[in-house]
C-alpha cells in the first residue's frame, strides 16, 4: 500500500527554487533515505511534508489525504511524527514531561473538561501519563523521568526526541539526520535501534542522513537530491555505483 505520495512538488524561497519537480512514492512499512549535499533541499522536503512550509506547486498526499495547506498540528493528528537535525526538546522540562506533552496532540477531552477536571479529563490524563512512562521504559529512560532534558547526554537527548515523536503513535516517522554528532560505535547502535523501532512500532520511516554507513546499511531505497532536483533513486547498491551520484555528490570512489 502506498502511504505517502508527492507529485511534482516545487517550492520557492523568493526567487530561489529550493525544490524542483519532486516526486516520491513511499510504501507502508518501507525504510527510505534521502541524501544530498548541504542545500540540496532535503530538510525543505520534510518541512513541506509536515506543513512548516506550504508547497508553491504540486501535491503531497498521505493515506489519500492532501497535506498541502494543512497546519503542522493538523498533519501531526494524521499520525506523522518527526525529529529535527538540531534537537528540539523542551530543555527546561523533565524527560517525562517532554514525552507527555506530545500526547496532547491526540488528547480526547475539551478545554472545559480540563477546566472542571471532569472524569473524562482525569481518565485521559492518566492514560497519557501511563503511555509516556511506557515509552520511557521501552527507550530505557524511565530512571531519568524526573531529570531535566537539557542535562541529558547528547545521545540520550536523541533517544528522547525519538520517543517523543513516537508518542503520537505515528504511521510515518521522519528522521532528520539522527546520526548527527555520533561516533562510529553510536552509529552502529543507532542503526540497530532504527530497525528495532520500525519493527516494534510497525513504522514507515523516511530519513535524511549524511552518514553513508547508516543510509547504505538500513535503507531499502535511496533518493539523491542535488540543488533541489532528484539526481537518482534506487536501492543502495545502485546508488553506490551511479555515475551521476559519484560525480555530483559522493566523490569518485564507490559509496560506503
Amino acid at each position: 500500500m502506498t502511504l505517502l505520495v508527492a507529485t511534482k512538488v516545487r517550492h520557492l524561497f523568493g526567487g530561489l527554487c529550493a525544490v524542483a519537480d519532486f516526486n516520491l512514492e513511499l510504501h507502508a512499512g518501507q525504510l527510505m533515505g534521502i541524501i544530498g549535499p548541504n542545500g540540496a533541499g532535503k530538510t525543505t522536503i520534510f518541512n513541506l511534508i509536515t506543513g512548516v512550509y506550504r508547497a508553491t506547486e504540486g501535491s503531497i498526499r498521505f493515506n489519500g489525504a492532501e497535506l498541502v495547506g494543512l497546519t503542522p498540528h493538523q498533519i501531526t493528528a494524521l499520525r506523522i511524527g518527526r525529529t529535527f537535525q538540531n534537537i528540539r526538546l523542551f530543555r527546561d522540562l523533565s524527560v517525562l514531561d517532554n514525552v507527555r506533552i506530545a500526547h496532547y496532540a491526540q488528547a480526547n477531552y475539551s478545554p472545559l473538561d480540563a477546566l472542571l477536571h471532569t472524569r473524562r479529563y482525569c481518565r485521559e490524563e492518566q492514560r497519557i501519563i501511563d503511555n509516556a512512562q511506557r515509552l520511557l521504559a521501552i527507550f530505557k529512560l524511565e530512571h531519568l523521568a524526573g531529570e531535566t532534558a537539557k542535562n541529558l547526554p547528547y545521545g540520550l537527548q536523541r533517544r528522547l526526541e525519538i520517543a517523543r515523536a513516537l508518542a503520537i503513535d505515528p504511521e510515518l516517522l521522519l528522521l532528520d539526520e539522527p546520526a548527527a554528532g555520533m561516533n562510529p560505535n553510536e552509529i552502529d547502535q543507532l542503526m540497530a535501534f532504527i530497525q528495532w523501532i520500525r519493527s516494534e512500532f510497525k513504522l514507515t520511516i523516511l530519513l535524511i542522513e549524511h552518514q553513508m554507513k547508516l543510509v547504505m546499511g538500513i535503507c531499502e531505497r535511496i533518493k539523491v537530491l542535488d540543488f533541489g532536483e532528484t539526481l537518482a533513486e534506487g536501492p543502495p547498491e545502485a546508488i553506490q555505483n551511479d555515475p551521476k551520484v559519484l560525480e555530483a555528490y559522493l566523490g569518485e570512489g564507490p559509496v560506503g
